[in-house]
């Protein structure tokens, strides 16, 4: 037997509106009155009817999130914030690992709301969408809604850090392939900060060409071999920091006593890691937020082209020191 909220409601002794504002959990009804709805809902086995909602909303209240991978751990921990953000706002999140042409025929058919994007390389496949939705990264250029993590200020951020604390010869490990957008956005703010103080910025620098936290680990043995004697190293991402890590253990080298370490992606894992890492971006938890209100707006007042850039932060730990300017390494 099918439960309707006109079964809850007689049961509650409230309003059949009453019921559905409780059951969407709307601020006009009160919370004794709602906590007593819900429980009695639970009780009775109700299960919301989303085709009936739609058709009276025109909202199924579900939105679709488009991610390539979750092999590394700060996508898997931006999944986890965005979905949480989303319940929030009495949402569900339906997560896709397709193509975004895929991804988007498939949401199309399950009639969601909007979609978020996170994807580092076929942005060009959005421009066709005719569903809200809104992405991140790099805003430059951008005709569509960016929430932009201002790449160049966290490494501006960065690489000014370290001078501060005496480090003349930094060296970068990360991917600088110019098939990725936001790679190469880190890469070159690293190269123009390290100019703009006078400071190497050719043989510092060291392509992992991947981001794995192998491809850190093999670009830091060769680091390590190479001709260039670093105080400090920078790190692309939580990954290719992980490998950096690795292999400076690996030979011995002591951080922060020796070589000082400091990454980009600013969530709470850095903490984790063998040695817990400084780093440096646009937290967690402030870009999950961002994207998901972004994207409530645009779907309810259809706004269609906007960027938002956000600030980024240091989150200092223990993996960078100062060391003597006058010290030659």
């Amino acid at each position: 037997m099918t439960i309707t909220i006109k079964d809850i409601a007689l049961k509650a002794g409230v309003s059949y509106s009453t019921v559905s504002k409780a059951l969407n959990d709307s601020p006009l009804v009160k919370p004794i009155t709602k906590n007593k709805i819900l429980n009695i809902a639970k009780e009775m086995g109700y299960e919301p009817n989303f085709a009936a909602q739609r058709l009276v909303s025109k909202q199924s209240k579900v939105i679709g999130l488009i991610w390539p991978t979750l092999e590394r751990i700060a996508h898997s921990t931006v999944v986890t914030q965005i979905n949480e953000e989303i319940s929030k706002n009495s949402y569900s999140m339906i997560l896709s690992i397709n193509s975004i042409k895929d991804s988007i025929e498939m949401f199309k058919r399950f009639q969601v709301d909007g979609i978020i994007v996170f994807d580092e390389k076929n942005q060009d496949a959005l421009k066709d969408c005719s569903l809200p939705f809104v992405t991140y990264g790099v805003g430059k250029d951008k005709s569509f809604p960016v929430i932009d993590v201002n790449y160049q200020e966290s490494m501006d951020i960065t690489v000014k850090y370290l001078y501060s604390l005496g480090h003349r010869r930094i060296a970068y490990v990360g991917d600088f392939s110019p098939v990725d957008e936001r790679q190469l956005e880190k890469y070159n703010a690293v190269r123009n900060s390290l100019n703009e103080l006078g400071l190497p910025n050719t043989e510092n620098m060291f392509h992992t060409g991947g981001l794995d936290w192998y491809d850190g680990y093999v670009a830091t043995k060769r680091l390590l071999q190479s001709s260039f004697k670093p105080t400090a190293i920078i790190g692309s991402s939580y990954d290719i920091s992980a490998g950096i890590i690795r292999a400076l253990r690996e030979s011995n080298i002591i951080i922060p006593k020796d070589i000082s370490v400091i990454s980009y992606d600013n969530i709470p894992q850095m903490a984790n890691l063998e040695i817990p890492l400084t780093s440096v971006g646009v937290p967690i938890e402030e870009i999950a937020q961002c994207m998901v209100q972004t994207l409530l707006t645009i779907i309810q007042n259809k706004e269609t082209t906007f960027i938002k850039t956000l600030k980024p932060i240091i989150n200092e730990r223990v993996s960078c020191a100062h060391v003597s300017i006058e010290v030659k390494r």
